[in-house]
């Protein structure tokens, strides 16, 4: 087996347990909304996730491990996708918010760290900034 083989089977299985992950997000209430099956949906045809495995991940019995990304980037961006689900109907539920606490460590955050990430992401997807941080976002 080729060793590009080997890589783009590892690259699938890390984006199959980081679809998990956010189905899982999605389905912490016992049920999946329209608006988060749409954007789903669209995670799935980003992260190449057939049909067969959005079917197997959604059933409630499999569970799928957090794969943690070696670089920085990588890990906020896997943390901007959680956000991105958890505002997928625009209410944010409590368990959510303390399952998202739970990923984030599983994605190499301290404890201490990922409650500072987490209040700031919601702040900011939740539009709770100050002009400052507004302004720093809109400079960059």
């Amino acid at each position: 087996m080729p060793i590009l083989d080997l890589y783009e089977h590892g690259e699938k299985r890390k984006n199959l347990a980081h679809f998990a992950t956010l189905a899982s997000l999605a389905a912490v209430d016992g049920e999946v909304n329209e608006k988060e099956k749409t954007i789903l949906d669209k995670f799935a045809f980003k992260l190449n996730i057939s049909e067969v495995e959005y079917k197997e991940v959604m059933k409630k019995e499999n569970q799928y491990p957090i794969e943690t990304p070696h670089t920085s980037e990588k890990r906020l961006m896997r943390l901007f996708d959680l956000f991105k689900m958890v505002f997928a109907d625009q209410i944010v539920e409590e368990e959510q918010m303390i399952l998202i606490e739970k990923y984030a460590i599983g994605l190499g955050y301290s404890p201490k760290d990922a409650k500072i990430l987490i209040k700031k992401s919601y702040d900011i997807f939740h539009g709770k900034i100050d002009f400052e941080a507004f302004q720093y976002l809109l400079d960059r």
